[in-house]
């Protein structure tokens, strides 16, 4: 039988694949686009975080159990779709960052979300060209 953080898991994940990000794709959400490790296709997630500087803060909720979390470690060249538009970026996972913290620097709803659905937060930085 499952533990509570995998079901946790394969509950989000279902979710954010059949509702979320087909949503997301078609709005003007913020979206992360990573190269599938296997595949090599573009792979887009709608995401929440904040633009700082020249830097996208975000928070992964199952961190290393997303499957964008593994294409970025396969390929960390991205794409993100801010306010309408696509930026290239690298994107830098930081295990060591206080995510607490970060999320109290992020929008209020989505961080909330990100603490109340999380299984396994990681905080990411993408460095946009």
């Amino acid at each position: 039988m499952p533990d509570l953080q995998q079901l946790k898991r394969r509950v989000v994940h279902t979710a954010q694949r059949l509702v979320v990000n087909p949503i997301g794709r078609r709005s003007p959400m913020t979206m992360l686009e990573t190269t599938g490790r296997k595949s090599g296709q573009p792979r887009r997630t709608a995401i929440g975080g904040r633009l700082i500087g020249n830097q996208f803060w975000l928070v992964s909720e199952h961190g290393e159990h997303s499957h964008y979390v593994l294409n970025i470690k396969a390929n960390p060249a991205v794409r993100l779709r801010l306010h309408g538009q696509w930026r290239t970026g690298t994107a830098h996972l930081l295990p060591d960052d206080d995510v607490n913290e970060r999320l109290k620097g992020l929008p209020g709803v989505n961080s909330a979300l990100v603490r109340l659905m999380g299984s396994d937060l990681l905080t990411i930085r993408v460095d946009l060209d």
